[in-house]
């Protein structure tokens, strides 16, 4: 059901209704967004590939550079060698004639295109040279004095007078070495042509002083563009392949070392156009382009065809779903398809008629207590509200009776849940077949609450009505042979003389009920005192609640007195509230609301560790008693109550024996089970166990003999008559007689006469406490008044011994 909600507000979403757009855009987008990545992948691709070739193009201009500057040194030295074979050139050396040598050596240089010639003797000493200042070419014949032929080192590029020039040297032998030639040839234009011509390459010179700038050689047909190109090189002065940019067009260059002399160093450059490289690439990428944009219109229109023919359908469904989102489940939903959409047509059909069926059952959940039949709280709330504007319209009186059933849950603790709903069904029937008036409302408000709705009632009629109910709940009720009585505890409040409104009303109806319920009166119409009583509990409890924490509670003892002995064995521990305005607060008028509200698990605890410490105290001052703590019904189910309790022996070094806890036996009956459970845990911690206030309660027999109890404790309602009631005397004798048999010490409350403490003592029954011997005092008296203490001395009188 959640699914089919979720997709009825999907399907009424204005966006939703533009489906056939979205699935358009959708394979639109996802097919631009393949074909934008494919391109941006193409495009870097290409890229990388240029770029690769470009380098590699690179890398073989420079091997053809290099190869183009070791063929032409080649070529120089073989025709330098012809050089120094020449007769006239050995006729000129064999004169010693300086000058006639220095103008050989410029008549044959100018001849073979070298710009610097000289000649040595086989040692290198300069005899004559066309240069005016040799030095730089000595030291580099020098340095090739160990090459054989001159050749390898003539393809390095030297510089010398503000130009790149290879260098040959031959020997020259008539027969043996008598010198060597030595002729420099500048690199001219002819190179870059030749580089240039064999490769797609452009090429330029380089020249820069150690350490300083490149600057271009005018070699060949360059333009200011390459002036430009030296300052970019410049700005990246590092060898290997870098893009530059050169008359607009973007290119890879490749500075190529070619050598130098000890100031300056000479380089070639070499340039490939990336744009030139990238071209052919570029038009097969704007052919892809092109084919893929042809696609995406063919996609586009089919796309647009098939959204339309797939939406047309769930447009309909998007009316029946609004029609549905509106309330209106007794239209059907349209099948007019046959593909899947129809399966969805046909669960939205299914759909429609069980929400059909499942608004009314609602309605009825909403509104109706399943159990009874009746209208439920919040049913009820509008029909009281709808009564009260008619009743402020037409000027009459309304009232509102709440009723709680007395002794419900014991019917369900014994006969079981099924014969209490059962018993309600019929309480409800009996409520409304006679009892009340045909106009008046009733409902079950829930558990064992009946609420009605009483118009033109005022407060004598409400009254007269109420105890039409409280008698009609007294003819017991019988099913499956169970004869079940009732009773019932009803509050009456009536507009607008208690309430103006609804909620205001019921709720002081309420108040009046457990007014009637606590004090047992049948009926009792609300009255603001009942409300200042709430407010004077609540007040009370917030009090309470600081005086754990302010210490304003006190722990007062009652002695208990061995009757064999006449000696203090033990006392009973008690709480009074010192309130700082208030006074002494009796217990009374706080454990009550605190039992109700779970406050006197706090107070119990307060109370066990005030009794540890006070134990404590005694036993160090030579006293040795046991202290008794009740328990109430909240203590006794509390399941974590043992382990509070063994931490706290622990913490405070006090045995467990020396504490007799007391349960009532209302407490045990409130849930016999996990009383007994936690009864069980605590016997094993070593502490006594005592039921307080024996026989005021029922059933307790049948779970006397299951408890771990160390002791039974008869309450004060039959001590104090006894004397004077003989049927008391022997509830008393019979309840000694009792509990020895099962194994358990006997303890009476409500001694206060020594004619009563005899007869106890008489009877065989254990421990006594009352006030014949003391009544409850301060903790820190007691140390006192047990040292004053002396065992009294009674006598029966005859007519009881007669009876004993």
């Amino acid at each position: 059901m959640p699914d089919f909600r979720h997709l009825l507000r999907t399907l009424g979403n204005p966006m939703a209704r533009r489906l056939d757009v979205r699935i358009v855009v959708l394979f639109v987008g996802l097919l631009l967004l393949i074909q934008a990545v494919s391109f941006v992948t193409i495009r870097h691709d290409i890229g990388d590939n240029a770029r690769a070739q470009i380098g590699t193009e690179l890398q073989t201009g420079e091997n053809v550079l290099r190869r183009l500057l070791a063929q032409n040194a080649q070529n120089l030295y073989e025709t330098s060698r012809l050089l120094a074979a020449d007769y006239g050139f050995r006729s000129a050396i064999a004169s010693a004639d300086r000058l006639t040598l220095v103008d050989a050596l410029d008549n044959h240089g100018a001849r073979i295109g070298a710009s610097v010639s000289l000649f040595t003797d086989a040692r290198f000493r300069l005899v004559a040279s066309t240069s005016s200042d040799p030095t730089a070419v000595l030291a580099l014949l020098k340095s090739q004095a160990g090459d054989a032929t001159g050749a390898s080192t003539a393809a390095t590029v030297h510089w010398l007078d503000g130009q790149a020039f290879q260098l040959v040297t031959v020997p020259v032998k008539a027969p043996h070495l008598i010198g060597h030639v030595a002729m420099g040839f500048p690199l001219t234009g002819e190179l870059v042509r030749d580089m240039e011509g064999l490769t797609a390459l452009k090429m330029g010179l380089l020249s820069r002083p150690r350490g300083g700038r490149w600057t271009l050689l005018p070699i060949g047909e360059h333009t200011q563009a390459w002036q430009a190109l030296a300052d970019q090189l410049n700005q990246r002065a590092r060898p290997g392949a870098r893009d530059v940019a050169l008359a607009g067009e973007d290119h890879s260059a490749r500075i190529v070392p070619l050598g130098g002399n000890a100031t300056h160093d000479v380089a070639a450059v070499l340039l490939r156009s990336v744009d030139e490289a990238i071209a052919p690439y570029r038009r097969l990428q704007l052919t892809l382009l092109a084919i893929a944009l042809s696609g995406l219109a063919i996609f586009g229109v089919g796309s647009v065809l098939t959204a339309r023919r797939i939406t047309r359908p769930i447009k309909a469904l998007s009316i029946s779903a609004d029609r549905l989102g509106a309330g209106d489940y007794s239209t059907p939903v349209p099948v007019a398809s046959r593909d899947e959409v129809s399966e969805l047509a046909q669960s939205f059909e299914a759909m429609r008629q069980a929400m059909q069926q499942r608004e009314a059952q609602i309605k009825r959940l909403a509104y109706w207590d399943a159990l009874t039949g009746l209208p439920n709280k919040e049913h009820f709330r509008d029909l009281l509200r709808a009564q009260l504007e008619q009743a402020r319209r037409e000027a009459t009186p309304c009232a509102v009776l709440m009723l709680d059933l007395d002794r419900f849950k014991h019917v369900n603790d014994v006969l079981g849940h099924a014969f209490g709903d059962r018993l309600l069904r019929q309480i409800a029937l009996r409520l409304s077949d006679g009892v009340l008036r045909t106009q008046d409302i009733v409902a079950h408000r829930g558990g064992d609450e009946f609420v009605a709705c009483l118009p033109c009632a005022d407060g004598d009629t409400a009254r007269t009505l109420a105890q039409r109910v409280v008698r009609a709940l007294e003819t017991p009720f019988t099913l499956d042979d169970h004869t079940v009585d009732v009773g019932a505890g009803i509050g009456v409040a009536t507009f607008p003389a208690h309430a103006d409104d609804a909620d205001t009303l019921i709720g002081r109806a309420e108040v009046a009920m457990y007014a009637a319920k606590a004090k047992q009166a049948g009926v009792i119409v609300y009255a603001p005192e009942l409300d200042s009583a709430s407010q004077e509990s609540l007040s009370l409890l917030s009090e309470l609640r600081t005086a754990v924490d302010h210490a304003q509670l006190r722990l007062f003892l009652q002695p208990k007195v061995d009757l064999a002995s006449g000696r203090v064995i033990g006392a009973e521990a008690l709480v009074r509230w010192m309130h700082p305005q208030r006074g002494m607060v009796a217990p009374m008028r706080f454990i009550p609301f605190a039992e109700q509200t779970g406050f006197i698990r706090v107070i119990t605890g307060w109370m066990i560790q005030q009794c540890a410490c006070t134990w404590r105290e005694l036993r160090g001052s030579g006293v040795e008693i046991k202290l008794s703590v009740n328990l109430s019904t909240r203590d006794l189910l509390d399941q974590d109550l043992p382990a509070k309790l063994e931490k706290l022996f622990a913490r405070e070094a006090v045995d467990p024996k020396a504490l007799c806890l007391e349960i009532t036996e209302s407490a045990i009956m409130d849930d016999p089970q996990r009383a007994l459970q936690t009864l069980k845990r605590l016997h094993d911690m070593g502490l006594r166990l005592s039921i307080d206030d024996f026989g005021t309660g029922y059933s307790s027999l049948a779970y006397l003999k299951q408890m771990p109890l160390h002791e039974l404790k008869i309450d004060q309602s039959f001590v104090k008559s006894m004397e004077r009631d003989q049927a008391d005397m022997k509830i008393v004798r019979s309840t000694i007689d009792l509990a020895h048999n099962l194994g358990l010490s006997v303890t009476a409350e409500g001694v206060e006469t020594g004619q009563a403490y005899a007869l106890l003592r008489a009877m065989k029954c254990d421990e006594a406490q009352g006030y014949f011997m003391a009544k409850p005092m301060p903790s820190e008296d007691f140390a006192a008044w047990l040292r004053a203490w002396q065992a009294p001395q009674t006598r029966l009188k005859t007519e009881f011994a007669e009876l004993l």
